[in-house]
Formats: C-alpha cells, structure tokens, sequence
C-alpha cells in the first residue's frame, strides 16, 4: 500500500524547511556581526564601564570623548584620505586595466591566446606573500617608496577581474560587434561606447570590490611608507598608543570610522556586486 501524495504536507515541509534555514542563516549572520556590534556600543561607552564585571553591551550613558580622542591623537583624517586616495585611483586603474584585458581575450583571436590566459589565471595561485620583496626591491629602485604610486602599484592589475569581465563579456553577441565594424566603428569606440555601457553591473562589482579589498589592505601600505603623513588608515588604527596604556575606547572609535566608508558602500551596492559575480560564472 502506497501513500497518496499530499501537497498540503509537502508544501509545509518545503515551507518548514525554508524557515528553518532562514533561522539558521540569521545566526550565523549575528555572530559575524556581532564583533561589529560590540565595538560600537564600546566606542560610545564611558571609560569605568568598558571592563566592568559583568560585561556590558548597552551603555548606560552615551559618550564621544573616544572619537575626540582618537581623532586627536593621530593624523586619522589625514590617513583616511591617503586610503582613499590609494583605494579609489587603483580601483579605477583596474577596471580599467581587466576590461581592456578581457576586450581582448573575449572578442579577439591571436596566436597563443589561450596559453597566455593560462597564463593569467595561474597568476592567481601565486600567493601574494611570495613576492612582496621583490615587489618593494622594484618599487625602492624606481623611487617609489613613501609615494601613492609606489603604494597602488601592485593594486593597479588583478587576474580575478579579468576572468571576471572575460567570463561576462562572453555573454555578449558577437554579432553585435560584427554590425558595428560593418558600420564603420572602431574597436575603441565599440570597446568604450557599446561593450562597457553595456556591462555597467560587472564594472561596477569590480570597482566595488577592488576598492574594499585595496582599503582594507595593511603589509602593503605599510612596508612602503615610513613617513607619518603618507600612512594608510589600516595602518595609523594601529599607531593609537597612549601613555596610560592600551585604551580600548579611542581603538573601538577609531575601528568604527574606518569601517564606516566601506559598510555604507557594501550596504548600498550589496546588490550589484553580488549580480555581477554570479553574471560573470554564468559562461565559461
């Protein structure tokens, strides 16, 4: 005897099962953030009831002499604008840079084409640690250190960009291409004119994510720069040491301001920089 197919008990178990992960993904979610949270409940909590026992989460009263105080005591304005100098001018470099690359990789033909996208993609598996001294030799023998090329140089190319754009420029009709050069257009103005216009979300995720990862950036920029005022701001969170010894209010501020410019981006462009990815593994 067999059991009639229900619709109702699978629609409720679909249904059960979809709550459940839901749940599931809230958790874990919490617990990523929760970090976050609690950094910013510190940097507005007063000094007494950071280490209290029991721990606090809530401030009883709400304080900004941290972010007074950690913008006092470095050059914290001065370091985010050296960020932003380094991750904005390097990420337009390599949109730049990767769409040109995968123009070429996905509408031209030439000999040793698919060697040297070989090539490219086997870039990635080099960790970045591997050359980090011959990249600063490079640099200091070009003049470079403590200047915003010698720090965005190794920023200014990525292979991950150019497969990314290469795998979504592959989506794109090579008919289209061939009407234009019947019309007379030129592989610079299809390239600039009609390719790219048409591909603004995959630009966009590239820019987005260059820009968060190059910000976040700490070895690099640091090694680089030995002069105060050219310091990056993942650098200088680090130089907030006071006489009276490790001051976890001002750090927590100080953590929050850097953080602020990067989660207001990813909240505003989370859409698009997930579209992007997962339109660029569509085609191989």
């Amino acid at each position: 005897m067999t059991n009639a197919y229900n619709p109702k008990h699978y629609k409720r178990i679909k249904t059960a099962k979809s709550v459940a992960f839901q749940i599931f993904a809230l958790l874990v979610g919490l617990i990523i953030v929760f970090p976050i949270i609690y950094a910013l409940c510190i940097s507005f909590m007063p000094s007494d009831q950071i280490l209290s026992m029991p721990p606090r989460l809530i401030p009883e009263t709400i304080t900004l002499e941290h972010y007074k105080k950690a913008l006092e005591s470095t050059m914290l304005g001065r370091y985010m604008l050296n960020s932003l100098i380094l991750a904005g001018v390097s990420s337009v470099i390599r949109v730049i840079t990767a769409s040109m690359a995968a123009f070429a990789f996905s509408f031209f033909e030439f000999r040793g084409k698919s060697f040297l996208f070989a090539f490219v993609m086997g870039t990635i598996m080099i960790p970045g640690d591997v050359v980090l001294i011959t990249n600063y030799q490079t640099v200091a023998n070009l003049g470079l250190v403590n200047t915003y090329l010698g720090m965005m140089i190794v920023f200014m190319v990525s292979a991950m960009n150019i497969f990314i754009m290469r795998q979504n420029f592959l989506t794109f009709s090579k008919d289209v291409k061939e009407a234009s050069e019947v019309d007379g257009c030129s592989n610079f103005r299809f390239f600039a004119t009609i390719l790219l216009p048409l591909n603004k979300p995959v630009l966009t995720t590239v820019f987005i994510s260059a820009f968060i990862s190059t910000w976040n950036t700490y070895l690099w920029p640091m090694l680089v720069t030995n002069d105060d005022a050219m310091r990056t701001v993942q650098v200088g969170v680090t130089m907030l040491n006071f006489p009276e010894g490790t001051v976890y209010g001002p750090i927590m501020a100080a953590s929050i301001l850097v953080l602020l410019p990067v989660a207001v981006m990813f909240i505003i462009f989370r859409r698009q920089i997930v579209g992007g990815l997962m339109g660029g593994a569509v085609k191989g």
